[in-house]
């Protein structure tokens, strides 16, 4: 179900609200209908893969106490039922999502060697396998590290692993930042009006930047190798670069207002990345609990920063290998990964020394070219279609008759659009607010609490024009 969509927004959301908050009677009803809720918000969309989730929950509810006793009776065994735990979770996701994937490569390498290949039947991907499979092994491992205790209740357990609002797309949320939330937690009426605020501004995101900005990004990356020249080319990665960013990023701000709403505090998943002057700057503000993740969870356990040199970079290129892998089943995530990876290390080796050597508008060019060549391998449907679209950006294609004028592209709409996800990738809103905040201290409040209750008034009235007048893409997170 997506967050987008009418039924969503003025059915269960609405029913949800009104269960949770005029009914309730004591503390554990609240988990109680949160976790109905998300189970039929899953099995609207994940069918009959919702029974997989289910046995995902209780696997690794069970794993969890077992793990927690183990420990009672000596490492090895806490250790062994850990490893249990780890591989079950890691075969789960690597047969649904990388089985397919398995298959094609293996097949083409048998073709090549002039043997007939095979063919196995497709698996389908159950929704959000990517998230919950991380949220279920983070959680083993944080009790197996004494981080956290093993919950008891399968209706708390039941519920961190399968919470609506980062069910699909995150944030990937620790276990131990949320054990307490999942025993007591209290809504207050600024709590409330906090999670409606930043839940219109993620729809506000999504409706009004991300779909809009989406149009030209499909058209162009859709063109054949011989209709495509460079300033198409440019428009259809700088479209793409703030899809993305206002897609996910407006996803997050809904489900961090949602969680609000219900009482819990999510971590933040995005802090302005695109004004990132390195790729290390930018990873340290992109997708913040996915680069935690891999650094708590498989960096420093390969040692970190902790060893040679040599050691340190192998563990960069490994982590975003598996970056790349885990976005997706296809050589243009892997190398989309190693592509982060590499430049993560030559900037290790002396590239950001002399990044600091030069203006911040170069480190800025610098980090907005390396992160778009980035996101051509990330959208392109495979490889040779990237290698293309990447030569005609640098001019070096081979087009010459695009099909579409490139003022076809630009509409009224776009240019808006274009113009919104540019400036709302800069923190200037946020920095606006503020300084309205402090004269409104000195001034009159109710002007400024007025005139920002009516901008979100105005936001989700077009957010919601937007919805009914267009048919839009679900988000782009989802697949992974």
């Amino acid at each position: 179900m997506l967050f987008t969509e009418p039924t969503f927004l003025f059915l269960f959301l609405p029913i949800l609200l009104g269960l949770y908050f005029l009914t309730r009677v004591h503390a554990g009803y609240g988990n109680g209908l949160l976790l109905v809720a998300s189970v039929l918000f899953y099995a609207k969309g994940g069918g009959g893969f919702t029974w997989l989730m289910l046995g995902s929950i209780a696997f690794n509810y069970w794993m969890a106490i077992a793990v927690d006793r183990g420990r009672e009776v000596s490492a090895a065994r806490a250790r062994s039922l850990l490893a249990v735990a780890i591989g079950t979770n890691l075969i789960v996701l690597g047969y649904f999502k990388y089985a397919n994937f398995f298959v094609q490569n293996v097949d083409g390498v048998l073709k090549a060697f002039g043997s007939g290949g095979f063919a196995a039947p497709a698996v389908l991907l159950p929704i959000g396998i990517s998230f919950y499979t991380f949220h279920a092994i983070s959680y083993v491992v944080d009790v197996y590290r004494k981080q956290a205790t093993a919950q008891k209740s399968p209706v708390h357990a039941a519920l961190y692993l399968l919470l609506f609002p980062q069910l699909i797309a995150g944030p990937i949320i620790r276990y131990k930042d949320m054990a307490d939330q999942l025993a007591r937690r209290v809504v207050s009426l600024d709590d409330f009006a906090y999670g409606v605020r930043r839940f219109i501004i993620g729809l506000g995101k999504k409706v009004l930047i991300a779909n809009i900005v989406a149009g030209p990004a499909d058209g162009i990356f859709a063109l054949k190798p011989e209709q495509l020249i460079a300033p198409y080319a440019w428009l259809g990665i700088v479209c793409y670069t703030l899809q993305i960013y206002f897609d996910f990023s407006g996803y997050s701000d809904m489900a961090i207002g949602l969680g609000r709403i219900f009482g819990f505090r999510f971590p933040e998943n995005f802090r302005w990345p695109y004004v990132a002057d390195s790729v290390q700057e930018f990873w340290r503000r992109w997708h913040i609990s996915l680069s935690s993740w891999f650094r708590d969870y498989l960096y420093v356990p390969l040692g970190g920063n902790r060893v040679a040199p040599w050691k340190v970079y192998r563990n960069l290129v490994t982590v975003f290998f598996l970056c790349g892998l885990w976005h997706g089943a296809s050589w243009t995530f892997v190398i989309w990964g190693l592509f982060h990876g590499a430049f993560l290390v030559i900037e290790r080796l002396g590239l950001d020394s002399v990044l600091k050597r030069v203006g911040p508008v170069t480190r800025h060019v610098y980090l907005l070219v390396v992160v778009m060549v980035g996101w051509v391998f990330f959208r392109s449907a495979d490889l040779p279609s990237a290698l293309a679209y990447l030569r005609t950006l640098f001019g070096f294609g081979i087009g010459e008759m695009p099909p579409m004028r490139l003022s076809w592209y630009l509409t009224t709409e776009v240019r808006f659009a274009l113009l919104a996800g540019i400036l709302g990738s800069m923190p200037l809103v946020p920095a606006l607010r503020d300084r309205v905040e402090r004269l409104a201290v000195a001034w009159h409040g109710w002007v400024a609490e007025t005139a920002g209750a009516l901008a979100l008034v105005a936001v989700f009235v077009a957010a919601l024009l937007q919805v009914a007048a267009r048919s839009y893409n679900p988000f782009i997170y989802f697949r992974f």
